[in-house]
């Protein structure tokens, strides 16, 4: 085992695509469906009507020379977006425009890189809030998204939910259109050569890592987006627009939200502490595939394989070590990289895990105590 280990750089620069730095997560993942949601056929004579009610709670987030979208949290003016379309503001000094042609200024409250969202308060009273649904929306229901795509305010575009509890690899174009470079992967909109992967609008202020939980949808996403609502057929929002596969890649209409749930969660702690807390092991890991797992003359296929443990961190101090495989977490199955980000993101700091790992072909329990994530 620890001569097959030797070889796994180059075994890893050859055979995965995605490496992980799992060393945080969310505080709570989505809850699965509970019920039936009320019925969403998709059919589009509802938009709308939806769009009616909604586009009020909409705003544009301006940024130097990008820009990006935002929801009406709070009548008082509070407004949420994400992190990564206010990240280059100087000062957290922003301007907000309306549906009812209003722009004011305002400031950023505060923000999280990891979950990617941030609060932005404006000098307004009785602003029309949003609804949010924290249940997860099911495959199939219609989906749609308002936002201010490449500068457009207020554009509405319609499709479904295509998908539940998706992983994206660590995000770094992100969707607000910005400064430099070609098309990005998350959206505001500005600035000098159309969308981009960097300047403009900060669209490098995310993370890295691993975003897990997201809901995928074919409505159709742009630079400038991000930050907006994902609707559901009530009008209410069920997450807020996050990401989008730039058509270069090959990809067709895959748009990604981060779902209402942890919205809620991670602004409602921004807004009583100024801050979000996430839980920390403290590994390096990739997912294990069988090619890998033949390199390294490994027994198991599949898990989370550590490539790397930060010193005194908690899998350090609970006996974790390069090499191993993990294999479950509290008693959940993990398969990969992915997994193992999900399952970290639903517990808090401070909690005691148990994990399972497969290490020389056997299998050892160990037990970690998460922390908070450092700073």
């Amino acid at each position: 085992m620890r001569r097959a280990w030797s070889r796994v750089g180059a075994v890893i620069v050859v055979l995965v695509a995605l490496i992980a730095f799992v060393g945080h997560g969310g505080r709570s993942s989505v809850p699965p469906a509970r019920g039936q949601p009320p019925a969403a056929t998709g059919a589009l004579s509802v938009v709308p009507d939806v769009v009616a009610d909604v586009e009020p709670s909409v705003v544009t987030v301006l940024v130097g020379d990008g820009l990006g979208s935002g929801i009406v949290y709070r009548s008082d003016g509070v407004i949420v977006t994400n992190q990564h379309v206010v990240a280059s503001a100087a000062g957290g000094a922003v301007e907000v425009a309306f549906a009812d042609g209003r722009r004011v200024p305002g400031r950023v409250q505060a923000a999280d890189a990891v979950s990617d969202l941030a609060v932005v308060k404006v000098e307004r009273t009785g602003l029309p809030a949003a609804k949010f649904r924290k249940q997860q929306p099911r495959l199939g229901e219609l989906a749609i998204a308002i936002g201010s795509p490449l500068g457009l305010e207020n554009s509405v575009t319609a499709g479904i939910i295509s998908g539940v509890n998706r992983t994206l690899p660590g995000v770094d174009g992100q969707g607000g259109q910005g400064g430099q470079g070609g098309q990005g992967g998350q959206g505001g909109s500005g600035g000098q050569g159309g969308s981009g992967e960097q300047g403009g609008s900060g669209e490098q202020g995310a993370a890295a890592g691993p975003r897990v939980d997201l809901i995928q949808t074919d409505a159709a996403i742009s630079p400038g987006n991000s930050g907006g609502p994902l609707l559901d057929a009530e009008g209410r929002v069920v997450g807020v627009t996050e990401a989008y596969v730039p058509p270069q890649s090959g990809a067709v209409s895959l748009g990604f939200a981060i779902p209402s749930a942890t919205v809620v969660d991670a602004v409602d702690q921004l807004l009583r502490t100024g801050t979000v807390r996430h839980a920390f092991i403290g590994i390096q890991s990739v997912t294990l595939t069988p090619q890998i797992a033949d390199q390294l003359g490994l027994s198991v296929r599949s898990g989370a394989l550590v490539i790397g443990v930060v010193d005194g961190g908690p899998a350090a101090r609970a006996g974790i070590q390069p090499g191993d495989v993990i294999r479950s977490f509290d008693g959940r199955a993990v398969t990969s990289v992915e997994d193992f980000s999900a399952e970290l993101r639903s517990v808090d700091p401070g909690q005691t895990v148990t994990l399972t790992v497969n290490r020389d072909g056997k299998n050892v329990k160990l037990r970690a105590t998460v922390t908070d994530r450092p700073t």
